[in-house]
């Protein structure tokens, strides 16, 4: 029989060896000082053992050459297991699947799908590119043709800004699971409630795919609040209170920054979860830093390598 204090104690306290697994997200440097940056992050996290890492792909392809070369160097020098991110927007399905066997003749083996933002921007009208893949489904279809990839393919806890309704994203998302995608990571989101919600009625749908949990670290509430505008993702009141005046604070932003990062994913464990994907935007300190909290630790192999091992 369970005592008062196991009853009582929150499940994120309780999280044992191997429990949490991870994934980040970085993008493609365009200058070298960028890519110093971006190379610091990925050395800082890859003894964090990430299930794997994703890179970004601009509109159009517009960084296709960069998040090539990144990927491939990501495979070349770590151990970890990259996946390039993929549009169909703009491009034939020749020029695309070109893309794919690409990746797969340099090593990768993950992708992450998705259709991209109309030419006109987000809340513009989609229309395929003749010869194009027709949406994220019929990419998925295709990559898998192409190559046993894994596949991830996005979600939207408050929906995507072209759907009319939750029911209406809901069923694209269940389009791209049906195709073949082997899990779905969401847009970031700052209230639990949103995803949670969203999860139950996924699930309610017959979508037993893991749906992980995107999160975003706010190094920069104005910035991220700009991105949240245009993905269609709700910042809460509560949340700009605590960035409130903090404009010239960087240090008290950072500290802030953890804690409301802390918070969430320390609630989402309570509720049960147990992957997380975090957008680190080519910063690692507190991706680092919330990871540990989470239980995952460095650990030496004996060979001068390191992998990481949830702490009980």
């Amino acid at each position: 029989m369970k005592s008062v204090q196991q009853l009582h104690e929150r499940r994120s306290r309780l999280v044992g060896d191997g429990e949490i697994t991870v994934s980040f997200e970085f993008f493609p440097p365009k200058t070298e000082r960028m890519e110093e940056a971006l190379w610091t992050s990925i050395r800082r996290l890859e003894p964090l053992a990430p299930e794997f890492v994703s890179v970004t792909y601009g509109a159009g392809g517009s960084t296709r050459e960069r998040t090539h070369a990144t990927v491939a160097r990501i495979v070349k020098e770590t151990k970890l297991a990259p996946a390039a991110h993929l549009t169909c927007v703009g491009a034939t399905r020749e020029e695309v699947d070109e893309v794919v066997r690409g990746y797969w003749d340099a090593g990768v083996r993950r992708i992450v799908a998705l259709r991209g933002d109309p030419a006109a921007g987000v809340g513009a009208r989609y229309e395929p590119h003749p010869g194009g893949y027709e949406s994220t489904a019929d990419l998925v279809r295709g990559i898998k043709a192409i190559g046993a990839f894994d596949v991830s393919v996005s979600a939207y806890p408050e929906k995507h800004p072209e759907s009319a309704t939750v029911d209406v994203d809901l069923d694209t998302l269940k389009a791209k699971i049906d195709a073949g995608a082997d899990r779905a990571i969401t847009q970031f989101f700052f209230d639990n409630a949103h995803f949670l919600r969203y999860l139950e009625a996924a699930r309610k749908r017959g979508i037993w795919a893991p749906i992980v949990p995107g999160i975003v670290p706010i190094h920069n509430f104005k910035q991220v609040s700009g991105f949240a505008a245009r993905t269609g993702a709700s910042v809460p009141a509560w949340l700009a209170r605590r960035y409130e005046g903090l404009d010239d604070d960087p240090a008290t932003t950072h500290l802030v920054a953890a804690a409301v990062a802390a918070e969430q994913v320390i609630d989402l464990v309570d509720e049960g979860i147990r992957q997380f994907h975090f957008y680190t935007l080519n910063r690692a300190d507190l991706v680092y830093a919330i990871c540990h909290l989470l239980g995952l630790r460095p650990q030496s192999t004996g060979a001068g390598s390191v992998v990481a091992k949830g702490a009980a």
